[in-house]
């Protein structure tokens, strides 16, 4: 028995001791990062993207499309998300692999302003950093706004101007509900997703885009449906 008391004492602050350092070398890269550019100056460059999207001209469904797929909690959490964190945990060390990366929204668009796309940790911890500078600074509808005209959409299109441009022939404000799901998908792995790369896998995202917003109540029943057997006939 007090041999198992010392094993969990030691593993519990080997941990402690593990986490503070992960925790101060990430600190150590977010304020390098931000050493570099200001905050400030990220947002300005990238309302200077081709074709950059302001919040009032995104329509309410891909707004919703967006929140139902990629962070449920975003217009509840202060950068991150607990509920998240645990979650992709669970459906990590179940499939055995990463599967799931518990990123918010925030957390996504810290990397797109500041990092690389790659699953690190000491990149995850810094990318934390960014995350609470953004939710001081800016209100969550421009969050968003900065996270859809950050993201990357496949086929050299950066931005949801430059995907519905180059996918749909349309501005974003013209985006139908189908349409909508159909972008909301994209950007989780671009290279995959993109339409003119995989259009069948790219079908199969919408879907799962559908579903969560049905489970969100984001959609009818009969409008999930609806749009399911438009994209399986």
């Amino acid at each position: 028995m007090k041999f198992l008391k010392r094993s969990i004492t030691t593993i519990i602050v080997v941990c402690i001791i593990a986490g503070s350092i992960i925790t101060y070398k990430g600190y150590g890269i977010y304020e390098k990062a931000i050493a570099e550019i200001s905050l400030e100056e990220k947002i300005t460059e990238i309302k200077e993207i081709e074709d950059y999207t302001e919040f009032k001209d995104l329509p309410n469904d891909y707004k919703s499309a967006i929140i139902d797929v990629e962070d449920q909690d975003f217009y509840k959490h202060f950068g991150i998300s607990l509920k998240a964190i645990v979650r992709s945990f669970v459906n990590n060390i179940k499939a055995f692999k990463i599967v799931e990366g518990g990123s918010t929204i925030t957390q996504q668009l810290s990397k797109n302003l500041y990092f690389t796309q790659e699953q690190e940790i000491l990149r995850k911890v810094a990318e934390m950093f960014v995350a609470f500078d953004i939710e001081k600074a800016y209100s969550k509808d421009d969050i968003l706004e900065f996270y859809v005209n950050t993201s990357y959409f496949g086929d050299g299109h950066t931005g949801i101007g430059q995907a519905c441009k180059g996918y749909l022939n349309k501005k974003p404000s013209e985006m139908t509900l189908l349409d909508s799901t159909l972008m909301a998908g994209v950007p989780n792995a671009p290279s995959v997703y993109a339409p003119t790369i995989n259009p069948d896998l790219a079908v199969k995202r919408q879907i799962i885009v559908i579903k969560r917003m049905l489970d969100q109540e984001s959609l009818s029943k009969e409008d999930a449906d609806k749009l399911i057997k438009q994209l399986t006939k």
